[in-house]
């Protein structure tokens, strides 16, 4: 007994010196944040602005994990459209930057209404009379459509352009499901309600195949437009047609192919892309063979809007609408609320814009944020939904409560329908030897029973019940559009619809950025477009996030990639993010208005989970 105190003594005096070591590091860390200082921004003459976009354009970031930080894992790489856009306009009318660089060796992509926004600021850069140049060793198809808007676009010898096209594979677990006697149980409306598909098929529908190719040929044609526009010199159409045959025309070198087919300029290693900007805007004496540039990050903390007048508040719903809080990135419906709440509280703010790049979720969540945007117009504020990359299913939904909506053609919005899944697993649990019985007082007792399955009075009622919040979506919708129900009908049972045909349709009201929608708000107010500041309604970031954020500045690309790198390393993020998705309708509430298609067409990262221990202590010290 006298060994095992002294075993329990050791492991508890174990677990205190961990637990205060770790306390040590986030107090140092929090003292090195307090008192850091960060350099003024370095300016060169006629000097260059470096940006460099590692990881996905999003609407909204998700806060960086200081404990992940910690431990060495992996941690979000997403850049802010809103902000990016900010920091291109304010270098647009400073007299000290004449050049940006776009840095786009780690860059994996975004949602194209995100990247075709930050591609039209790059032009108002050039109009400016200011010079754009790129440089990467490979080009994927959204970092290209931003190099496209450049004066210059350098390619690594190395490298390639991996123009690709919108469209590709799906995740579907039917088999898997199968094989593992897992049920799953779906209620649903509407031909193309294809969000559940995945759980339930081994491939998509052919009503799912016709509607998602025709969204993507309307992405398709969108992006080759705005590459005719930006870069008429690019032979992109021959190019992507036979990629092969172009390589093996430039002797095997896929960078020697993208020059012959005009869509780069120049072929150059960094070392010899960095001495040509030495010779044009000056040497940086700190680094040897460098150019001199202004630091981004130091550049965009300086970028800071008005903290004071009059203002058009700025809410965002942004990834998976959840039911309760959430953190930036993801939508929970009682944070959003809130934040809505507080917008209406603010004497400053004259007018609101809910800015909504998401796939939806949670039917009650939508709704919640709903009723708090027709709470804020009963108190005389104007409300304008300005959507981003994806508008969908619950995403729409919210936007219903908006005076007017905005999108651009290439958003992805409509999938107005509703689902439910209940998986159940009464095969699976009969093929261990395990049988489920019991009482009841009422047909519905202990229902839905995923041990002995649903009984076919619980599949009518929850059958009806999707029925009835289906019935509920498209009587808001035609009210909010002011069209008959009928008319909605047609153009919902969950299919998804470009932005170019959902104005055609009448699901939106113009096409327009967010300023545009911000301008629209203004003048709803009765206000000048731009007399009002922006105030964007967020929660507070925490301290640990802050100085975790100060840790990660990102003035610097990663290592360089390759085409199947970058492309490899895109894939792979999709498919953590399809089982992600997969897992989110698993796990959330009975009734979605989700579309998990969209979800491909607005990229994000998925942190993975921290260690075993490190979550422990995270769950020791909250």
């Amino acid at each position: 007994m006298a060994i095992l105190k002294g075993l329990w003594s050791f492991l508890v005096g174990v677990k205190d010196f961990l637990v205060l070591l770790l306390m040590l590091l986030i107090f140092a860390a929090i003292f090195a944040g307090l008192n850091y200082e960060q350099d003024a921004p370095a300016l060169a003459d006629n000097g260059a602005l470096t940006i460099p976009l590692d990881g996905y354009l999003v609407t909204q970031a998700q806060e960086i994990d200081p404990f992940q930080l910690i431990s060495g894992g992996p941690t979000a790489g997403e850049i802010e459209t809103a902000k990016l856009i900010s920091v291109i306009e304010a270098a647009k009318d400073d007299e000290d930057i004449d050049t940006i660089v776009l840095d786009l060796d780690g860059f994996l992509g975004g949602g194209l209404a995100d990247v075709q926004d930050v591609g039209n600021a790059l032009a108002e850069f050039r109009e400016s009379g200011k010079t754009v140049v790129s440089f990467a060793t490979a080009y994927l198809d959204s970092g290209w459509l931003l190099a496209a808007h450049s004066d210059e676009i350098w390619l690594s010898p190395l490298g390639a352009v991996f123009v690709q096209g919108p469209g590709g594979s799906q995740l579907y677990f039917g088999d898997a499901l199968e094989k593992l006697n897992i049920d799953i149980n779906v209620f649903r409306v509407g031909t193309y309600k294809s969000a559940v598909e995945p759980l339930i098929q081994n491939a998509a529908s052919e009503p799912a195949k016709r509607a998602n190719q025709a969204l993507v040929d309307d992405l398709w044609e969108n992006y080759r437009e705005d590459i005719a526009a930006a870069r008429p010199q690019a032979k992109l159409a021959d190019y992507v047609a036979d990629v092969p045959g172009r390589v093996r025309a430039a002797k095997g070198d896929f960078a020697q192919a993208a020059l012959a087919a005009g869509l780069v300029d120049h072929l150059g290693s960094r070392a010899e892309f960095d001495r040509e900007m030495a010779n044009r805007v000056g040497e940086d004496e700190d680094a040897p063979g460098g150019y001199l540039s202004t630091a981004y990050s130091a550049y965009a903390a300086s970028v800071q809007p008005a903290a004071s007048g009059d203002a058009v508040g700025i809410v965002t719903v942004a990834g998976n609408i959840v039911d309760g809080e959430a953190g930036p990135g993801t939508a929970g419906g009682q944070t959003v609320a809130d934040l809505i709440g507080q917008a209406v509280a603010d004497e400053d703010i004259k007018a609101l814009v809910v800015r909504v790049d998401s796939p939806g979720g949670s039917v009650m969540a939508s709704e919640q944020i709903r009723q708090a945007l027709i709470a804020a117009k009963a108190e005389g504020l104007p409300v304008v939904a300005s959507f981003g990359p994806v508008a969908a299913s619950g995403g729409y939904w919210v936007s219903t409560a908006a005076d007017t909506v905005f999108a651009q053609p290439t958003t992805i919005t409509g999938s107005i329908g509703v689902f439910a899944v209940i998986p159940s697993f009464e095969n699976a649990l009969s093929d261990l030897g395990i049988n489920a019985d019991g009482v009841q007082t009422t047909p519905l007792s202990g229902s839905p029973d995923v041990f002995a399955g649903l009984s076919d009075t619980t599949r009518e009622v929850f059958q009806l019940s999707v029925e009835d919040i289906y019935r509920r979506f498209t009587g808001i919708v035609a009210e909010a559009r002011d069209m008959p129900r009928s008319r909605v009908e047609e153009i919902a049972e969950g299919r998804v619809w470009s932005g170019a045909a959902a104005r055609q349709l009448g699901l939106i009201d113009r096409f327009g950025t967010l300023s545009d929608a911000v301008a629209a708000a203004e003048t709803a107010a009765g206000y000048e477009p731009g007399e009002l500041r922006r105030a964007y309604v967020r929660q507070p970031k925490p301290l640990p996030v802050q100085i975790a954020e100060s840790m990660l500045s990102p003035d610097k690309a990663e290592e360089a990639h390759s085409a199947a790198d970058l492309a490899a390393a895109s894939q792979r993020a999709q498919f953590t993010a399809a089982l992600d998705d997969v897992m989110t309708i698993a796990d959330g509430p009975a009734l979605q208005a989700h579309c998990l298609a969209c979800a491909a067409y607005s990229p994000r990262t998925v942190t993975k989970p921290l260690p075993g221990w490190l979550e422990a202590a995270r769950a020791f010290l909250d």
